[in-house]
């Protein structure tokens, strides 16, 4: 959807009215006295100026079309200056120009460098809503902002948090509840407390990145709790960490702990839990969350060197 401002046409419309208005005015009253005839004049010029100023205010007015004129017709992005042209006028954005090899599309022609002014001149002209505008956001952008917004938008999808795949599923926080239980299997709770026991039957050896995740319910929000072992060097560790479903700006309205231990010994950490909209592998890989080094995690297990048995628990909370 797209909406177009109007320019000097209104302009001229509005102002020839005005016009026509003085004049009915004064044939109507031919006799009338020549401070009436001032003040008539008066008026006209204040009419003028009125519609003059009207003219310029922004009127957005509905035309899908543009939407199909300022879309590229190679990647269907929109296009930004230099917006390319070939010598039969077809329009296509600088960046698919190489991926053509300079060869028009549409009528095979050399492209060249000629720019489309006129379009360029066009798209600054035009108001814009969010791609995002069925999902809940309402506000409109000028045609060269409207990409700066939607790379920030708060109501733009999320990726599927799920560490064990690269699934490609986008959605809304419920919808993204559905899938993660229906797709993922994985468990919600609920409550701001935890107490989770992870088991492995060989800790000496980990090939690839294992993991488990675990849906908690508080506070009207949602978390979900990341526990992975990866190799650190020649060496596996093991991490967990907090994630909250939902923006930044939210989660750094809570906090939480987590606590790990065994023969009398523990470990504890506390911070605040991270977006997804930050990858699982950026808190693991700046080691955001709590880390024990497989020495010690088997010496929390028993030190028997056989099976790893680690009890982590936890508690989330709502800073005030």
């Amino acid at each position: 959807m797209t909406y177009l401002k109007l320019g000097k046409k209104q302009a001229n419309t509005g102002s020839s009215s005005a016009i026509k208005s003085k004049k009915l005015d004064e044939s109507c009253s031919p006799s009338a006295p020549s401070e009436s005839i001032c003040t008539s004049e008066a008026s006209g010029e204040a009419s003028l100026e009125s519609n003059a100023m009207h003219a310029k205010m922004n009127i957005l007015v509905h035309n899908d079309s543009i939407d199909d004129l300022l879309e590229c017709p190679i990647c269907s992005n929109s296009m930004f200056p230099p917006i390319q042209q070939c010598p039969s006028g077809h329009t296509l954005c600088s960046a698919c120009k190489s991926r053509v090899n300079n060869k028009c599309p549409i009528c095979r022609k050399d492209i060249g460098n000629i720019r489309c002014l006129a379009l360029e001149k066009l798209a600054v002209s035009l108001c814009l809503p969010c791609t995002y505008h069925q999902l809940g956001c309402e506000q409109m952008f000028p045609y060269y902002s409207k990409v700066v917004h939607e790379s920030q938008c708060s109501y733009r999808p999320y990726s599927c948090p799920h560490p064990g795949q690269n699934c490609l599923f986008t959605g809304g926080i419920s919808s993204l509840l559905s899938h993660l239980r229906d797709s993922h299997e994985v468990d919600l709770q609920n409550g701001c407390t935890f107490n989770h026991r992870y088991v492995k039957q060989d800790p000496c050896s980990v090939d690839n990145v294992t993991w488990t995740l675990t849906l908690f319910s508080c506070f009207g929000q949602y978390f979900c709790l990341h526990f992975e072992a990866f190799p650190l060097g020649s060496q596996p560790v093991y991490m967990a960490f907090l994630r909250f479903l939902g923006d930044e700006e939210e989660a750094r309205k809570f906090g939480y702990c987590l606590e790990v231990g065994g023969n009398g010994r523990k470990m504890t950490y506390q911070g605040v839990p991270r977006s997804i909209r930050t990858h699982h592998k950026t808190v693991r890989d700046s080691y955001d969350g709590l880390i024990v080094q497989r020495s010690l995690a088997l010496y929390f297990s028993g030190g028997d060197q056989k099976e790893l048995k680690l009890r982590v628990t936890g508690r989330i909370w709502k800073e005030i």
